[in-house]
């Protein structure tokens, strides 16, 4: 009975942790030539939503308002390999979509169409900002209306999906330590090669400086 306890626990801890790990939002401040840039780690073959909306600070009523339909967004995102798997613009509000093809560190990075900006005479943009990742950008009320299901099968189907991401998750992990796994030999080997090579530069200088003593005290009749 302990035992089922524990493993409920466990499973209740892991699965809290995965969700505060694939769901992200913040807001942040941008100028007229600013470029902000998160990075996000993403395991592979992994769906990843954005959604984000702009707001002007207003000098007269000294909040921060929604912001007109003239400003728009420029998002841009990389992936491990700094290849560009999306480079868009949108709205003041919008919402941009990518999957993930290799596991890794992405950036993602969003920025203003500059040529908007007068609109506010170099005021401030305060940007919200919300990132889900994996079965997070599932819609299940959507899915149990389209598919028909109970709410028992909804929450199957949940768990189905959250295991799913875990594993990913976990073969993300299992990458991450085999790449420092094989950095950690890279290093252990170059450095015993550049101790070998150090010796070998002490010896053959010991060598030298012998002879050239040898040489010193012949010439000075010493020996």
């Amino acid at each position: 009975m302990v035992a089922v306890k524990m493993q409920s626990c466990v499973l209740l801890v892991l699965l809290l942790n995965v969700y505060y790990t694939f769901v992200s939002s913040l807001y942040f401040h941008i100028g007229e030539t600013e470029k902000k840039c998160f990075i996000e780690e993403i395991p592979d073959e992994t769906m990843i939503i954005g959604n984000y909306r702009t707001q002007l600070y207003d000098k007269q009523k000294e909040e921060y308002l929604p912001a007109t339909q003239g400003l728009g967004m420029f998002v841009e995102v990389k992936d491990p390999d700094e290849k560009v798997i999306l480079s868009r613009q949108y709205g003041s509000e919008g919402r941009f979509t990518f999957s993930s093809h290799t596991p890794g560190e992405h950036q993602i990075c969003l920025h203003s169409n500059s040529s908007k900006f007068a609109l506010f005479a170099g005021g401030m943009l305060r940007v919200h900002l919300d990132i889900q990742v994996g079965e997070h950008t599932n819609n299940y009320a959507e899915i149990a209306a389209k598919d028909k299901l109970t709410e028992l099968q909804l929450r199957v189907r949940q768990l189905v999906e959250q295991v799913d991401q875990i594993q990913k998750e976990q073969n993300y992990q299992r990458y991450r330590e085999e790449r420092f796994r094989q950095t950690s030999e890279s290093t252990n080997q170059r450095v015993l090669w550049w101790s070998i090579v150090q010796t070998l530069i002490l010896v053959a200088i010991g060598f030298w400086q012998m002879r050239h003593l040898k040489s010193f005290f012949e010439a000075k009749k010493l020996v």
